[in-house]
């Protein structure tokens, strides 16, 4: 049994860009492409999130850089993946058995200000864009802001309008709690939670709680499922992260979840020397036992087929995804 896998979260172009500077000439090829083929990924959203050093001014350069190293990748390796930017380019790359990739923002930090440069940033094949990562921007407040907790600015609902307008998918993963009610009343279209994983199965500012999860579900929206250990339970395992999948699956239908898994062990490696003192050191986290980077798939789709079936499993791991990605691209 080969189930296929579409994953709406992976933070590589990071770990790409840090061993590119550093003198490898193609960590994607030499590490990233085996991996994906093992874990028989068919489907790779690629965010772009703002590291603390560039937040500002910066931000901008630095997600123009991590783009370009995206279309380096594609161009390098044309044989075998492809940026898509509409529903008939995510069909004619599936078809044609090479992996999808789907670019995205991470927090809205290189937009800043400037809503035109949602526009500029769709232009450069950008569809899906967050509001928040865990800190304030000038949309919204992400979970981090305890003290604040506050809805979307003036200019985090001009900004989800224009998304819309565009059909650019707004993702909720970050948002604080009332960001989120807040959008979802905004909002005129399906919104999506690219890593975000359920609050009434372990208690995490990340994950979502019940009453989010409805509106999820009342609005046809997708939950995909984080697979961060910190996130899923004190020790976790891949029953762990089956378990929110169960969950969300009660909660939100058997349409309304997919795959966000957010393997962060990998690029932590890569990237954390060079963060010193801003990142959680290695050594602190508690990775998701089994289940830590794309090959780990073949295992994770096994194990679920055996829990909630094989139709329910393909559904979860790519069918969702892809499903809710046709109806939401122009």
């Amino acid at each position: 049994m080969s189930i296929s896998v579409a994953d709406c979260h992976n933070d590589l172009l990071l770990a790409v860009r840090y061993q590119r500077e550093r003198g490898e000439r193609d960590p994607f090829g030499d590490y990233w492409l085996p991996q994906l083929r093992e874990g028989n990924v068919k489907l790779q959203v690629l965010p772009v999130s703002t590291e603390e050093q560039y937040v500002g001014e910066g931000a901008l350069r630095r997600a123009l850089l991590l783009f370009e190293e995206a279309r380096r990748i594609a161009d390098e390796h044309s044989a075998d993946v492809a940026i898509v930017e509409s529903a008939a380019e995510l069909d004619a790359v599936l078809d044609s058995g090479r992996i999808a990739l789907l670019l995205a923002i991470e927090g809205a930090e290189p937009v800043g200000h400037s809503l035109e440069l949602i526009d500029a940033f769709w232009r450069a094949g950008v569809r899906m864009t967050s509001l928040s990562w865990n800190r304030r921007t000038m949309m919204a407040d992400g979970v981090a802001e305890t003290d604040t907790g506050g809805r979307l600015t003036t200019l985090g609902v001009d900004a989800v309008k224009r998304m819309e307008q565009l059909r650019m998918v707004v993702d909720v993963s970050h948002l604080s709690k009332r960001g989120f009610f807040h959008l979802a009343e905004v909002a005129e279209r399906p919104f999506i939670a690219s890593h975000s994983s359920c609050d009434a199965v372990h208690a995490h500012p990340r994950n979502l709680d019940d009453e989010q999860l409805t509106v999820m579900r009342e609005t046809g929206s997708l939950l995909c499922v984080n697979a961060f250990g910190p996130f899923l339970d004190p020790e976790a395992t891949v029953d762990s992260y089956i378990d929110h999948v169960e969950h969300a699956l009660e909660r939100l239908g058997g349409e309304g979840v997919a795959f966000g898994t957010d393997f962060i062990k990998d690029t932590a490696e890569v990237i954390d020397p060079v963060f010193t003192g801003l990142l959680v050191s290695l050594d602190e986290i508690a990775h998701t036992d089994g289940l830590v980077r794309p090959a780990d798939f073949r295992s994770l789709t096994a194990r679920l087929a055996s829990r909630i079936g094989e139709p329910a499993a393909r559904a979860v791991a790519a069918e969702n995804l892809v499903s809710f990605l046709r109806t939401a691209l122009p």
